[in-house]
């Protein structure tokens, strides 16, 4: 039954990312910033809480997502973590606070 599948909510179509733009962002193949805001957006989080949760200051984030300044080691890891467990990242800043 189609009644049982909710509707596409405005937030849900914002946050959507393509699933090519999300398997390579798993795979830690971050091209851009705006693979990074992309990302964020996927998770439904403003800069503040997704750099509280990835252990980030806001500065480094904005930076990354202006194309500044570019994810390495660690940062990567997390990065694919959130691609590919976007709740985790959620509930881990939900610990944080």
């Amino acid at each position: 039954m189609t009644d049982d599948i909710p509707e596409l909510t405005d937030e849900d179509l914002a946050s959507a990312i393509p699933a090519r733009l999300r398997k390579r962002l798993i795979s830690g193949d971050i091209r851009s910033g705006d693979d990074i805001a992309a990302l964020r957006r996927f998770v439904r989080l403003t800069q503040e809480q997704f750099a509280q949760a990835m252990g980030i200051s806001v500065h480094t984030l904005r930076n990354w997502e202006q194309g500044r300044r570019t994810p390495e080691g660690p940062a990567i890891a997390l990065l694919r973590i959130a691609a590919k467990h976007p709740r985790i990242i959620r509930e881990n800043l939900v610990s944080a606070a």
